[in-house]
């Protein structure tokens, strides 16, 4: 599972360096890579946290 994770996280910072060689700017793929890369492992680990899509009806934003 984990390795999974891994091989999908450098898959996508390479596709996005690989977005950025044909727009011919390669800091903004590399710049994209760490975006989408970062935003993908919190995805993946709020999936197999059990804590996607919960909905708290008490939570209404406004108290801290």
């Amino acid at each position: 599972m984990r390795a999974r994770k891994v091989l999908i996280t450098i898959g996508l910072f390479a596709l996005a360096v690989l977005v950025g060689a044909i727009l011919s700017n390669v800091w903004l793929g590399v710049a994209l890579g760490v975006l989408v890369s970062v935003g993908a492992l919190i995805a993946m680990s709020s999936k197999r946290g059990g804590n996607q899509g919960i909905y708290d009806r008490d939570d209404d934003g406004t108290e801290i």
